[in-house]
């Protein structure tokens, strides 16, 4: 699961926690139904917004959902889960910009696929998904050509890129190909006036997204020699969160000059979590969750500090302790149980019971990542509503 846009379930609310997971799951299951089991290895939080924007311009109908059967990630339950067109493009872009960033590992001989067999085995997949890539796009009207001449023009900017040149340079072939994306959506939702704002909405987004892997990589590539387009070009830390922050006032002017059937969840993605996202990027996050309250600060969670069953007064005698829990499981069952976890991945996308003390937990990305704005406010629109996230008024 990789991408920019991780939003916190605190913050996204249960109604639109559920419909965020039902596109989730409808890319996952649109890239299984229609490319194979293995293609599902590229699902990516990124990618849902194809579906999430299609689904915001149409016209509400019986068609859009379906009820999924059991699946490991969601514990084993059934859900509902988004199908059609916009699921289906999001597939298809998925795989073929996957496709281009396994090329790109083996161009640049990261890790194990500077082993000549194991490289010859990516170049093969990378093949083969981008062919899926094309057939899935073709089959909801999207040329993916354009998102494959992006990708081949990046090499050869990056190539010539230098001190001085302009980081705009480097980002517009990510910026041309999710452009074309988000603006197919509106010709799938039946919505052609909308492909101008989407179409910028979408170049700002490939912005965003290229500036922040960059943020967040700098470090790391500096460290292995990688190539990383703001030390290629010099740029500093001040002017890369500059670009980001006008991007992502961009996306909300574009935003509200695309007319939706309901962009409550839409919003919040791309202008509400967009927002969280650079703060993210550039270290300036914090999760109210984790600190106590200041006056009118956050809400604070959890016991308060200090030993629960100490004596409330003179005279005060502390509760009993709580009993062990019967069922818990022996050192070789639990680490039975553990590895059956493991394989299913529920430790880190679903909900899980402890394997020795059956204690219910959530995986590592249900975890709160969120700040103090809301704690799980369900009413943002086009215009919020009064919606009190991130200190924002209608204007929003």
């Amino acid at each position: 699961m990789f991408g920019i846009v991780r939003p916190c379930r605190h913050r996204l609310g249960e109604g639109l926690k559920t419909q965020w997971m039902a596109h989730l799951c409808g890319l996952c299951l649109a890239l299984r139904r229609d490319h194979g089991q293995f293609a599902r290895i590229v699902t990516n939080y990124d990618g849902l917004l194809v579906s999430v924007l299609t689904e915001a311009q149409a016209e509400r109908s019986d068609g859009w959902r379906r009820t999924a059967g059991p699946c490991p990630l969601r514990g084993m339950r059934s859900a509902s889960v988004a199908q059609g067109e916009g699921a289906r493009l999001a597939a298809a872009v998925s795989l073929v910009l996957a496709a281009a960033k396994v090329r790109d590992h083996v161009a640049d001989g990261d890790g194990l696929l500077a082993r000549r067999p194991v490289a010859l085995a990516a170049r093969r997949v990378a093949t083969s998904w981008g062919r899926a890539g094309a057939r899935g796009g073709s089959a909801v009207g999207f040329d993916t050509a354009v998102l494959v001449d992006a990708v081949d023009r990046q090499i050869g900017i990056e190539t010539l890129a230098g001190p001085g040149t302009p980081l705009l340079t480097v980002t517009e072939p990510t910026e041309t190909a999710t452009a074309a994306a988000f603006a197919h959506t509106a010709i799938l939702a039946g919505r052609p006036g909308n492909a101008q704002p989407l179409a910028e909405a979408g170049r700002l987004f490939g912005r965003l997204a290229h500036l922040l892997d960059a943020v967040e990589d700098r470090e790391t590539d500096a460290a292995s020699g990688a190539w990383n387009p703001l030390t290629a070009t010099g740029t500093s830390l001040v002017e890369a969160r500059r670009l980001a922050d006008d991007a992502v006032h961009g996306i909300r002017l574009a935003l509200r000059d695309a007319e939706f059937t309901d962009a409550k969840l839409a919003h919040v993605l791309l202008v509400h979590e967009l927002r969280t996202s650079v703060d993210r990027a550039f270290g300036t996050a914090s999760c109210g969750h984790a600190h106590a309250p200041e006056q009118g600060g956050p809400e604070s969670y959890g016991p308060p500090p200090g030993n629960p069953y100490a004596p409330s007064g003179p005279g005060g005698t502390p509760p009993p302790p709580q009993p062990p829990h019967r069922n818990r499981r022996g050192l070789l069952a639990g680490c039975l149980v553990w590895s059956g976890l493991a394989c299913t991945c529920q430790m880190c996308c679903g909900s899980y019971e402890d394997p020795w003390t059956r204690e219910p937990k959530e995986g590592l990305c249900q975890r709160c990542d969120c700040d103090s704005c809301c704690e799980g406010c369900d009413c943002c629109s086009n215009c919020c509503d009064g919606c009190c996230c991130d200190g924002c008024g209608c204007d929003c």
